[in-house]
């Protein structure tokens, strides 16, 4: 675990701490390292999850099941994401399944013992980390939705691309979506898909090749969300 620390204090959860606070904390909470193989479940929709987890290696694909065995991809998820935050603290199943896109390795804490301080100052910044954890993915999700309700299909290819480079903080970025997966996110047909971002690149608004984008007129972009 030590060769993690650095990493795991970078995280939401456990932003803050030191390296002694992070090791006694995570020996009080039980927190267990695990591994997992391609495709194996994390989280499985349909059963209840108890668990927060943190991914030291390798990556992650939260879906949601669709009717007739589809998928509705939800996010995909690097080392040092945290996933079970939101579901964890529920009595109901979960929506969403949380698959290994790769072999990987996660740190396992039990939410119960998570969110019941002991008392110490380390536990009850982790606490509150986790708080604003939560929030984020709310405000995250209300944007998501900000994005389906909008009608045209070319607003809804806009603002997702417009969201993406305002997190990396670049006009060059690439999304961790396939085309096919794309498609799914913004709920439309995946021939309608790359007809739209053909003509958008056809229109000198941005340059594609496969998962990687370059916004080319933001502002002109911005005005077809409007």
């Amino acid at each position: 675990m030590k060769n993690y620390l650095s990493l795991l204090r970078s995280t939401s959860l456990f932003s803050g701490l030191t390296d002694e606070e992070l090791c006694t904390l995570l020996s009080r909470l039980g927190a267990v390292q695990r591994t997992f193989g391609k495709g194996e479940a994390l989280v499985l929709a349909g059963e209840p999850n108890h668990r927060v987890g943190i991914l030291l290696t390798g990556e992650l694909e939260a879906y949601r099941p669709a009717p007739g065995g589809g998928r509705i991809p939800i996010t995909r998820m690097g080392p040092g994401d945290v996933f079970g935050d939101v579901l964890s603290g529920s009595s109901l199943a979960s929506p969403v399944t949380v698959l290994a896109a790769c072999p990987c390795e996660a740190l396992l804490v039990s939410y119960q013992r998570l969110v019941l301080s002991d008392g110490s100052p380390a536990h009850q910044q982790v606490v509150q980390n986790l708080v604003r954890t939560i929030s984020d993915k709310y405000f995250s999700l209300s944007r998501r939705i900000d994005l389906l309700v909008l009608k045209s299909l070319r607003a809804k290819v806009c603002a997702y691309l417009l969201n993406e480079a305002e997190r990396a903080g670049s006009l060059t970025f690439s999304i961790p979506f396939s085309r096919i997966q794309l498609a799914d996110y913004l709920n439309c047909d995946r021939s309608a898909l790359s007809r739209e971002l053909s003509l958008m690149q056809r229109d000198g608004l941005l340059d594609t090749f496969k998962c990687s984008f370059k916004l080319l007129d933001p502002d002109a972009l911005r005005r077809m969300v409007q």
